[in-house]
């Protein structure tokens, strides 16, 4: 089959023949249709994360069941699933209380070392981005990687469930529990930020601030339910924020991945409230809070992947886009072919509005 993989010694992807092998007990073949573009592959490719390769990269995607192991469970040939790598063991501590984000035992939904690969490449060992790579005609997963959805929901909107809107959505409704009234700052306006505008619209916050540096990002995150914005490439951008925040606001989040903008996050918030960083950093980031922000009681919570719960998570939010409360076709932007996928990772480094999508049938 024919994935996008990032070989040593290369910058870009390349469209190679790669192996599958057929499914283990516990394991699922998904033709896949659509995949959402992820800064956390950007990071892989440009080198700020780094991964073993060769990867098949792509982790945010939707597809059919074509096949499954003996012991397969959750999901039948047929079944139109999408893919979250947030899968847990359903085994340790962390799991049996329902944070199956911080799962103990993450190796459990792999092969076991020494065993043939789910992945090939001329005879050797590929990797898979997040334990998913998606960005084939088709994967092989743990069967825990997969929520099955309905067919209503077109491709390329459902790609985007499994890691931008789980993320997003979840840092709102699953860590920071916005409330009606509270008050919300969102530093970055990519799919997960616009994700968090939606969920604090939806969790009817009274004011949400979008700060960004791209007019065309806010503009969108207006018509998604910010109700104020600030383009901080302008002059003036710090004044601006500073009126509109005041003493400060309840809940801040960073959903860039930098430090300057973790930091920028909590100055936003007022005294004896909550920062989240849910941006991904580099592993190597360090992020100073002063000694005046710790005396004013302010918090800081790392957030990954929303401390979602995907099998109750993704339906809710299935639900929420049937009622017209979520609006994700508003986020997708460009849709691109297989052989297009680096065009797609240049726009999403370029910073152009809405998340791409590459669509695979």
């Amino acid at each position: 089959m024919r994935a996008a993989c990032l070989l040593d010694n290369h910058s870009e992807l390349v469209i190679c023949d790669v192996e599958l092998d057929a499914p283990g007990d516990n394991e699922v073949v998904v033709q896949v249709s659509a995949v959402g573009l992820c800064h956390s592959d950007l990071h892989v490719i440009d080198g700020t994360l780094v991964r073993p390769r060769p990867l098949v990269i792509g982790h945010e995607a939707c597809g059919v069941v074509t096949a499954v192991g003996s012991q397969v469970s959750r999901v039948s040939v047929g079944d139109r699933v999408v893919t979250c790598l947030v899968m847990g063991c359903d085994d340790c501590v962390a799991c049996t209380n329902g944070e199956f984000h911080l799962c103990a035992q993450p190796l459990a939904t792999r092969r076991a070392p020494g065993s043939h690969p789910r992945v090939s490449l001329n005879g050797s060992a590929t990797s898979q981005m997040a334990n998913i790579g998606s960005l084939g005609e088709f994967t092989l997963v743990h069967e825990r990687a997969l929520v099955v959805i309905g067919s209503d929901i077109p491709d390329p909107v459902a790609a985007l469930l499994g890691c931008a809107v789980v993320t997003g959505l979840g840092a709102v409704f699953n860590v920071a529990h916005v409330k009606p009234g509270q008050r919300v700052a969102v530093i970055g306006c990519g799919g997960i930020g616009l994700s968090i505008i939606q969920g604090a619209r939806i969790a009817e916050a009274s004011q949400i601030i979008a700060i960004d540096m791209r007019d065309d990002q806010l503009a969108l995150a207006r018509r998604l339910g910010a109700t104020d914005t600030v383009n901080t490439s302008s002059r003036g951008a710090a004044e601006q924020v500073a009126q509109l925040v005041g003493r400060g606001v309840d809940h801040g989040f960073e959903a860039v991945g930098r430090p300057e903008t973790v930091e920028q996050a909590i100055s936003l918030v007022a005294p004896g409230r909550t920062a989240y960083v849910v941006g991904m950093l580099p592993d190597s980031s360090a992020v100073s809070i002063s000694a005046a922000s710790l005396r004013a009681a302010k918090s800081v919570v790392g957030v990954f992947m929303g401390s979602s719960a995907p099998q109750a998570d993704i339906p809710r939010y299935i639900e929420l886009w049937r009622s017209g409360a979520l609006d994700l076709e508003a986020m997708v932007g460009d849709v691109y072919s297989l052989d297009e996928v680096n065009t797609g990772f240049s726009v999403l480094a370029s910073g152009r509005v809405g998340r791409g999508v590459v669509q695979l049938r």
